[in-house]
Parts: structure tokens; C-alpha cells; sequence
């Protein structure tokens, strides 16, 4: 779905004012209760100011990633999806997600290293932003099955804006581990 967007001066460009953009928040956990965390996490994004929680996917399992790779000596991770519907511009959701975060006990001392709770902004809408403090879609959104399949899942349809379908990118992943 194409929109015509604005650019405002202090953010990504956004849709016209009053009409709520499909954006995709991906979840994950491998620090304390993680299934409550993440259950936690998804009633904090229902209570944002002009979002609702259109949907989210049941959690997943998966290996902790980490700068060297897969490492499976760590804590697992609980990762889910949830697609909320959004009149917030892109910035200012990706600031409500870092303070969920910090709530939620998140520091960040090490990247990609364990964590309480991770959200992360893959797509707003059709944007594409590259700037320092907002990238959208997520660049490396395409490489994890932990945020494609949870996304499929509640989205048969979805579209990782710039890369494709969401099906195909995980069709593809599979494919690569059964080589």
C-alpha cells in the first residue's frame, strides 16, 4: 500500500496527518521471565498514545545471535511480532520503544548482547529512512526467521518494504539451512 508522504523537518518522512500507518515491532526476550516480559511489553504498546495493537504472533524460540553468530550456549530468546496500526511519526514511536525497554530493565552495554527485552522498529508503513537515528525498514530484517515467521504468521500477506515478501524472504532462509 503506497501513501503520499510528508517530510516534516525534524523526522522521516510520514503520512498525511490523521491517517494511521501499518507498522511492524518485532519482540524479544532471553533475560529473566521472559514470557511475561514480552507479554508485558505488548499491553505497554496498547496503551501508546494513537496506536492500537492490530495483531501479534505466539512466541517463538530461537538461538541467541550474536556478533560472532548463532550461539547456542546462550540464553534462548522468546521472539514475537506485532503489527500496530499508528498515527505516531516514526521518531516518536522509536523513542516510546526504547523507553519500553529501559522499563523493562533494558541496558545497553554490549551490542547484540543478552537483554530483558529488545523491541525493534522493521517497518513503518512504506518508509525508508537510512539516517543515523532511524532506519527503517529494519536492515537486517530479511536475514532473521526470529521476526519473519512470527510476522507471516499474523500477516500472510506482508511486504518488508524495499525487499519483498515476507514469505519468500523466509522460504529463502530455509532453503540456505537445508544446503
Amino acid at each position: 500500500m503506497s501513501r503520499r508522504l510528508a517530510q516534516g523537518p525534524a523526522d522521516a518522512p510520514r503520512p498525511e496527518a490523521g491517517t494511521p500507518v501499518r507498522a511492524v515491532v518485532a519482540l524479544g526476550a532471553n533475560l529473566g521471565d521472559r514470557a511475561g516480559t514480552i507479554v508485558a511489553a505488548l499491553a505497554n504498546l496498547a496503551r501508546l498514545p494513537l496506536t492500537e495493537v492490530a495483531a501479534s504472533a505466539d512466541p517463538i524460540e530461537s538461538v541467541a545471535v550474536t556478533l560472532d553468530g548463532p550461539d547456542a550456549a546462550a540464553p534462548a530468546y522468546l521472539n514475537t511480532v506485532a503489527l500496530l496500526n499508528t498515527r505516531l511519526a516514526p521518531s516518536v514511536l522509536l523513542a516510546y520503544l526504547h523507553a519500553i525497554e529501559l522499563h523493562h530493565g533494558r541496558e545497553r552495554r554490549e551490542r547484540w548482547g543478552d537483554r530483558t527485552l529488545d523491541l525493534d522498529l522493521i517497518a513503518y508503513g512504506d518508509v525508508r529512512s537510512d539516517a543515523p537515528d532511524l532506519t527503517v525498514p529494519h536492515p537486517r530484517a530479511a536475514e532473521r526467521d526470529f521476526v519473519l515467521e512470527p510476522w507471516l504468521r499474523v500477516d500472510p500477506d506482508a511486504v518488508l518494504p524495499g525487499v519483498g515478501r515476507v514469505a519468500d524472504l523466509l522460504a529463502g532462509l530455509r532453503a540456505g539451512e537445508d544446503a
